[in-house]
């Protein structure tokens, strides 16, 4: 069955967290206040396959697996707008703007079989699904999919680097594992986060003390607008001490 879509321009989706691949999370720290959010699934999930193949896996005591997902992330409360929305619901970057934006509502994360589930507008989203929009989804296929592949391109070309970083965090954060097992039991998935810092030291990143110039300031801005609003505690708590690390690296000598 053929399904219809075409954004509304009503912003909607401009709120909140945004999942961004690695390229577009530093071609971005300038702008977005970041963090890399983990997503763990069961053995059994049908996406089981395709997060396996995009992030990691961990084996379990009981013999079990967990696949993760490990996603550089604009940590953005769902209630603030993204930086770069204008006032007029346009986005002020669009020509350079993140692939996660381009590809949507289509998610390279899941298999192209199943994308046409994420065709229903949530609530209170105008996107246009009558007849009168494009056919972008037809025999299980995605119509228009260069931004699609590309983006899955890139998710597929970090594989490495995120694994490595993987490998460093369940190594040194012994809680990690416990966590994760706990977010995988939540009926909705459940997520473990983990600072920008601890990325750039796990990866040896020789570009570290800039990035971490270029982070501070956006951190301590959402420091400043989250502060004493007690909804926002936790992301509150999260870029105070994100903001803390990005200090030192910032004034670390190479």
């Amino acid at each position: 069955m053929a399904r219809h879509f075409q954004c509304s321009v009503c912003g909607k989706c401009c709120y909140g967290q945004l999942p961004l691949t690695c390229k577009d999370a530093f071609a971005n720290v300038s702008r977005f206040p970041l963090c890399f959010l983990w997503t763990p699934l069961r053995q059994g999930s049908k996406d089981y396959a395709m997060v396996a193949t995009l992030g990691t896996t961990i084996k379990l005591p009981d013999r079990k697996e967990l696949a993760v997902l490990i996603v550089p992330t604009a940590y953005i409360p769902s209630s603030f707008p993204c930086p770069a929305l204008s006032g007029d619901n346009l986005c002020s970057i669009h020509l350079n703007k993140p692939s996660r934006c381009k590809t949507m509502p289509f998610y390279p994360y899941r298999e192209e079989r199943y994308q046409s589930e994420l065709l229903t507008p949530r609530q209170g989203w105008a996107c246009d699904t009558t007849t009168e929009a494009p056919v972008v989804f037809q025999d299980n296929k995605i119509v228009f999919r260069d931004d699609f592949d590309h983006e899955r391109r890139d998710l597929l070309e970090q594989v490495p680097v995120l694994r490595r970083y993987a490998d460093y965090m369940l190594k040194y954060t012994h809680s990690l594992v416990s966590s994760l097992i706990i977010a995988s039991s939540k009926a909705k998935a459940g997520h473990v986060i983990t600072s920008l810092s601890s990325f750039l030291t796990a990866t040896r990143n020789a570009d570290a003390k800039h990035i971490a110039q270029q982070q501070l300031p956006i951190l301590n801005n959402y420091v400043a607008k989250t502060a004493g609003d007690t909804q926002l505690n936790d992301f509150y708590k999260n870029y105070l001490n994100w903001s803390k690390e990005m200090a030192y690296l910032a004034q670390r000598s190479q």
